[in-house]
């Protein structure tokens, strides 16, 4: 698959790419690492990482057998919920791609349009 850019919303030029299925599983799992492998939790902790060191990313969820709204929830929402960005900032910094199933997109961005920071 060809390195895509997009523009974020603040003006910058975004290269780095996580594919779920190439970087993390073709076989995403559960909301939390206590429950099973390949976990919401753990995606959300990489990209966690991913963040410390580039400013924006994209996530590409095409490629992997499917997923649990659990999953998404954790690992998209959980950014909000864990204050790790605000809803402004996942704007800014990461684009969510799914072409194979438009669903998979809404659904995660949906987690982050209902996620609230815990207090």
């Amino acid at each position: 698959m060809a390195l895509q850019t997009f523009e974020t919303g603040d003006g910058r030029l975004v290269k780095h790419r996580i594919s779920v299925a190439r970087d993390f599983s073709k076989t995403p799992g559960p909301r939390f690492i206590k429950q099973g492998s390949w976990s919401g939790e753990k995606f959300r902790q990489l990209l966690e990482k991913q963040l410390k060191t580039h400013h924006s990313l994209i996530v590409d969820l095409d490629g992997t057998r499917g997923y649990g709204s659990s999953f998404l929830d954790e690992a998209f929402g959980g950014l909000i919920r864990e204050c790790v960005l605000t809803k402004r900032e996942f704007d800014e910094r990461i684009k969510i791609l799914s072409d194979e199933d438009p669903t998979y997109l809404a659904e995660a961005m949906e987690s982050v349009r209902l996620a609230q920071p815990k207090q």
